[in-house]
């Protein structure tokens, strides 16, 4: 789960995203049909994980106003999980192909 909030915080940019916003992005991305997850429990871990990560001032997670989180740009962690990030989603749009390969289903 904190694979996904730092994903959500890092495509939330450099204006961040306000707690209940993310706890609901969160949410939908734990959440499936075959594994349900507590609306409750998701917040208590996001609000945990929030704490822990924006203690201080060089912590990966930025508080900036009253309820609105982001990574932190002066943290070097969070430099570093922004590159990560940019990697794997150039790999992804490496690897999808733009034209189907084979015949399609109306040929």
């Amino acid at each position: 789960m904190n694979e996904t909030i730092l994903r959500i915080l890092t495509e939330a940019g450099e204006q961040g995203m306000s707690l209940q916003k993310l706890i609901l992005h969160v949410y939908n991305a734990s959440n499936s049909f075959f594994h349900p997850v507590d609306l409750d429990e998701v917040r208590m871990r996001v609000v945990q994980f929030l704490r822990t990560n924006s203690r201080y001032p060089s912590s990966l997670v930025e508080h900036i106003q009253r309820g609105i989180y982001r990574l932190n740009p002066n943290s070097d962690r969070a430099r570093q999980l922004l590159l990560s990030f940019e990697e794997t989603a150039k790999d992804t749009a490496d690897t999808v192909p733009d034209a189907p390969l084979g015949p399609s289903l109306f040929d």
